[in-house]
């Protein structure tokens, strides 16, 4: 079939005029065009070339892709955002970036799902939590929190592992759940794992917390082990216990849970807990229960009217308002259960940070293809999971070096720090790339951009004896500056180099 041909000059009448478009097909753009500082960044780190050249893509045929091709296409496809393989075909008229990468081409939807066929599901599992652990592992030495959650992923095929499961949203529809480890305070994925829609509760997520927990050693576990109300139950706080690991999990209010509070409700001795929150601690030993716990009952008064949703004898929803009066007290209740001995204003306060764990969770599956990337098989889900996870925690950590001051969802950072129009010109042996770029805040993208290059630039040549690990280590350490107050953070003994 031959290919078609690019339409000539279309003149179209426009508020500014008559305007003529043509098209370009050998215009060397990228829309990516702040990508390179990225690149440096993983250049620098060592992290591309090793997560390349260990990987168990292996072919055979000579007339194959490359592996550094189809890695770096899958990179580019989740840097950009995408969820479906088919949205990587508007990658592959990009001239500037594959070359960038080391790249010869950006190849077709089809080789990248062959290839993640391909690979072993054992070593593919080890070779990605190999790099996810290289990314965070010395971090982990200082003191952090691990959440643990469990996400929903719908279906809408006949996927392997598609079961109905808990889904709030929409019941009764298959799904996968995506069992997540992440370090809080940080905002780095540790790990994770895909399983059917209907092996969603924290008996699912025990093996793989404890094997992860195993895995980086006791020297560097979480000062506290946090989860919402599907891990307060007895099999993951006895072993919590054992293993001498602090916990903060919430409870659900079963009718037991809700006697504790009904019989505490009318006694004095509230105290603060922040946020307009007020605590008191009992012990309760529910139903499965082999021991006595600590609990912590908060309670927050509601000063305004409330929408009490109703239905009608016709099933109608309708509303109903009620007036809270001067003489009326009306209380919005939370339990949790904690083997921590702090008071419970600190208590208090940590439960609320987990809401910023809740944001992480939301941004992995809209912003970071959790919520796409499907295939029959969900050998090529779990893989495609933490590829996604371990280029989340790349884009991070590269967003750190530009602004180490708070956090930046990829809703924010991308268009600020990666979409741009730029133009390849190379001239004389140079390329140069000009930047074209449409965002309110680009001359602070430009400037933090500019920052993030001269480190590197500085680093490399007063480094030049230092090792692709210690000179990793040097960027981590920049990059999480506040965090560490300034720092050095050192390679771990098993990662480091002789």
């Amino acid at each position: 079939m031959a290919t078609p041909l690019l339409p000539g000059t279309v003149a179209l009448d426009t508020y500014a005029g008559r305007v003529h478009v043509e098209w370009d097909s050998d215009g060397a753009v990228t829309a990516l065009g702040q990508l390179p500082f990225f690149i440096e960044f993983l250049k620098a780190g060592g992290l591309f070339d090793s997560w390349v050249t260990d990987s168990p893509l292996a072919y055979r045929s000579p007339n194959a892709p490359k592996k550094r091709d189809v890695l770096g296409t899958v990179m580019l496809s989740i840097l950009a955002g995408h969820w479906r393989y088919a949205h990587m075909t508007a990658l592959r008229g990009d001239l500037v970036l594959p070359e960038l990468l080391g790249m010869e081409r950006v190849v077709s939807e089809d080789a990248v799902r062959r290839a993640i066929k391909m690979m072993d599901e054992d070593n593919a599992h080890e070779w990605c939590l190999r790099h996810l652990d290289y990314c965070t592992f010395a971090v982990l030495g200082e003191p952090w929190i691990l959440d643990v959650d469990t996400t929903v992923k719908l279906l809408y095929g006949h996927q392997e592992g598609a079961e109905v499961g808990y889904n709030p949203h929409k019941p009764g529809r298959p799904s996968h759940t995506y069992h997540t480890y992440m370090a809080a305070n940080l905002r780095l994925v540790l790990e994770v794992d895909v399983k059917a829609g209907d092996e969603h509760s924290s008996n699912h997520t025990g093996p793989g917390l404890w094997a992860l927990l195993d895995r980086i050693g006791r020297d560097r576990w979480p000062a506290l082990l946090r989860g919402d109300a599907g891990f307060g139950n007895e099999p993951i706080m006895r072993e919590a216990e054992g293993r001498g690991l602090p916990y903060l999990f919430k409870l659900r209010q079963t009718a037991n849970v809700k006697r504790a509070i009904t019989r505490v409700m009318g006694q004095s001795g509230w105290s603060d807990a922040g946020q307009g929150w007020q605590g008191k601690e009992e012990q309760l030993r529910l139903t499965g229960w082999g021991r006595q716990r600590r609990i912590i009952v908060l309670r927050r008064r509601l000063t305004k009217s409330l929408a009490v949703a109703e239905r009608d004898t016709e099933g109608q929803l309708c509303l109903g308002f009620a007036e809270i009066g001067k003489g009326r007290e009306v209380y919005e209740y939370a339990v949790l259960v904690t083997s921590l001995d702090t008071e419970i204003l600190t208590i208090g306060q940590l439960y609320r940070d987990r809401a910023d764990c809740e944001n992480n969770f939301d941004e992995l599956k809209n912003q970071w293809g959790w919520a796409g990337f499907t295939t029959r098989d969900i050998k090529r889900c779990q893989i495609m999971a933490r590829i996604g996870a371990l280029v989340f925690d790349w884009w991070n950590l590269f967003v750190r070096l530009a602004n180490p001051d708070r956090h930046l969802e990829a809703i924010t950072s991308r268009p600020l720090l990666l979409h741009a129009i730029a133009q390849k010109i190379r001239h004389a042996g140079q390329i140069t790339l000009r930047v074209a770029n449409s965002h309110g805040k680009a001359m602070w993208a430009a400037q933090a951009l500019a920052a993030v290059a001269e480190f590197l630039r500085t680093l490399k040549e007063n480094a030049e004896q230092l090792t692709d690990e210690q000179r990793w280590y040097r960027i981590l350490s920049h990059a999480l500056r506040k965090f560490l107050k300034g720092r050095q953070l050192r390679p771990p003994p098993r990662l480091a180099t002789a």
